[in-house]
């Protein structure tokens, strides 16, 4: 079996982490393609370096743009690597343009396709990642679902049993795999900062920060959540929204702006915050593994087991319901139990794939 795993963004990069780390146990015939679609080193480079990932054999440089465009330009230059390695197989991840464009890719050209993270669904259109994961779902050979509830998501859109595992998640693993790691890292001692004694929050989807109303209602939210408990709110700005506050001219009080940090520092610091605040699927999972309380950031979410055990509640972009919210969760207890595996999918997705490919 050869392998090509496609991947773009700093999620994709912690995802496949523990993929790309089975195949270097087993000396599995494969190699990374690389979009690019986070291209700079804060956003990108430094998860190579952190996680000791292996450099990827092609490196695409395609950055930013509209969707379209984006995603055109991957079309044309993942087609043309394929064409020349000729994979038996194409692993995506997610639900990025860089994702779609390698399923499709690799459809179009007879290749099988791989799914990690399948069956996620937020019901929302309007949100590019959610077009994203529907496509790329009924497009793949193999779809690797995180819980059995996307398993059921999957089945109910017609798509057939035998193409679905249930493998649990691999931010599990690459949590798991690095806390210890993290904590060696001093951006708490950088910061000033004492465990549980701050907030942290995370704002960069493209419907929250593009429209200047609902970033401004926000950003409003989080300086009520300040004030009310005095807390400070530490906010790693992605690039995106940085240049949204500007362009708005916002500029929230009692939330200390940070540049973006790497897996390793913003690990340390989901795991000692009191409370999260995001808009980041990603960190809605983390979050309920590190036992740490989330507010969500948005009117829905694509990971609806966060809110059954407790650990997540959607409070939108009102700056009083994100009040409600944070003093809600504030007030529970944090003992509910991780729905999203043992820490052992990447294992068993290449398992899986290395039996389906005999």
């Amino acid at each position: 079996m050869k392998l090509s795993i496609v991947l773009g963004t700093r999620p994709e990069l912690i995802k496949m982490w523990p993929i790309v780390r089975e195949c270097e146990r087993l000396a599995l015939d494969y190699f990374i393609l690389h979009t690019t679609q986070h291209y700079d080193y804060i956003m990108d480079r430094v998860f190579f370096e952190e996680l000791e990932l292996p450099d990827a054999r092609y490196d695409l440089n395609v950055g930013s743009g509209s969707h379209g465009e984006q995603t055109g330009k991957m079309l044309i230059k993942i087609e043309g690597v394929l064409r020349e390695e000729k994979p038996d197989v194409v692993l995506v991840e997610g639900d990025t343009n860089s994702t779609l464009a390698g399923a499709l890719v690799a459809t179009k050209l007879g290749i099988k396709v791989g799914h990690v993270e399948a069956g996620l669904r937020s019901y929302d259109r309007r949100m590019p990642e959610e077009v994203n994961r529907v496509l790329t779902d009924h497009c793949s050979n193999y779809l690797f679902a995180p819980t059995w509830k996307s398993r059921g998501t999957l089945i109910g859109e017609g798509i057939p049993e035998e193409k679905i595992f249930v493998t649990g998640n691999t931010i599990v693993d690459a949590v798991y795999r690095t806390l210890q790691k993290a904590s060696k890292y001093n951006i708490m001692n950088d910061l000033h900062l004492q465990p549980k004694e701050y907030f942290l929050t995370t704002l960069h989807r493209q419907e929250n920060v593009d429209d200047k109303a609902r970033f401004a209602g926000i950003l409003m939210g989080l300086e009520k959540v300040a004030n009310e408990f005095g807390i400070s709110i530490i906010y790693p700005v992605h690039p995106r929204s940085r240049k949204r506050m500007r362009d708005f001219d916002l500029q929230p009080e009692g939330v200390k702006l940070i540049d973006p940090v790497g897996f390793f520092s913003f690990l340390q610091l989901e795991n000692n915050a009191r409370l999260v605040l995001t808009d980041s699927g990603g960190v809605q999972e983390e979050t309920c593994i590190l036992g740490v309380p989330c507010v969500t950031l948005r009117d829905n979410t694509e990971r609806p087991e966060t809110i059954e055990v407790g650990s997540n509640i959607l409070a939108g972009a009102s700056p009083e319901k994100i009040l409600e919210c944070s003093r809600l969760m504030l007030s529970k207890e944090n003992g509910w139990e991780n729905p999203f595996g043992d820490g052992r999918a990447g294992e068993r997705i290449i398992e899986i794939l290395r039996e389906v490919m005999r």
